[in-house]
């Protein structure tokens, strides 16, 4: 930090294992990568490569040396996961990650069925050779699963040897965990929290209200993707209670009812 200031949630450090903010990259350039770097290095911990846009990136072996250099984990999309799967490609994938160096994978469905032991039997594969996150969850609106299953399919994919599971949200913040509004499945969350452990999961959480919210049930340290580029800095201040919507979270009790009726007052 650039200075002290008491009150301050303590924050996990790289590597980490809780606390983990995850960038999603849909097309930036190698010089808007280097940008990502040289202003919020220290604070990503993954970087997906969106969807398929791996496919078309120009430079694309250059950009995962790019962040890996700065201690970044970097993983293709799910979709493009499925992409492969659906054409009867699987060995060729293998033969990316290998070709482009990476030891991140992740292992979705959210646009095709698959049925779960399949699905579990693709981690197991991966997670021979690569760290392997896996998303649950429905891309589609209006697709609803139930809190058993999601902490069935949540706990299952865990002991088929995922690192962490991530609760679909999409890029816009609308399905999976959240309402077409945007605002979290209270309910579902508390359901699978009851379950599982909160260090395994990772939430897709790309609206500043949902991050918010996050951040309040669980604290600074809550595992948070899907995060914008430009984005990273605002989170953690967000994380250290050094925006107004977290203002109060870590202040003392006493300190910060006394800010309140001040406030009220004038």
């Amino acid at each position: 930090m650039n200075y002290p200031l008491s009150h301050i949630p303590v924050r996990s450090r790289k590597p980490r294992e809780e606390g983990l903010t995850m960038v999603m990259d849909k097309g930036l350039s190698l010089r808007q990568a280097e940008d990502v770097i040289a202003v919020s290095g220290d604070l990503v911990d993954i970087v997906k490569l969106g969807f398929g846009t791996s496919f078309i990136t120009p430079r694309l072996k250059e950009k995962v040396r790019l962040y890996q250099g700065a201690d970044m984990r970097v993983y293709l999309g799910g979709t493009l996961f499925e992409a492969f799967v659906a054409r009867g490609q699987y060995k060729d994938y293998r033969k990316l990650l290998d070709q482009l160096g990476l030891d991140t994978v992740e292992v979705s469905d959210g646009s095709i069925n698959m049925p779960a032991k399949e699905k579990c039997k693709y981690i197991g594969d991966l997670a021979k050779h690569y760290t392997v996150l896996s998303e649950v969850g429905s891309k589609e609106t209006g697709i609803l699963i139930s809190p058993a299953k999601w902490v069935n399919m949540m706990r299952t994919e865990l002991d088929a040897g995922s690192w962490k599971v991530i609760a679909e949200a999409r890029e816009s913040g609308t399905v999976g965990i959240y309402r077409p509004s945007g605002h979290a499945h209270t309910q579902l969350v508390n359901r699978i929290l009851a379950k599982v452990a909160a260090k395994d999961i990772l939430w897709e959480a790309p609206q500043k209200s949902q991050q918010v919210w996050f951040i309040k049930q669980l604290g600074a340290n809550v595992n948070l993707g899907n995060i914008a580029s430009e984005e990273v800095i605002a989170l953690e201040t967000l994380r250290l209670g050094l925006r107004g919507d977290t203002f109060f979270q870590y202040l003392p009790e006493s300190v910060a009812e006394k800010l309140r009726q001040v406030k009220n007052e004038s």
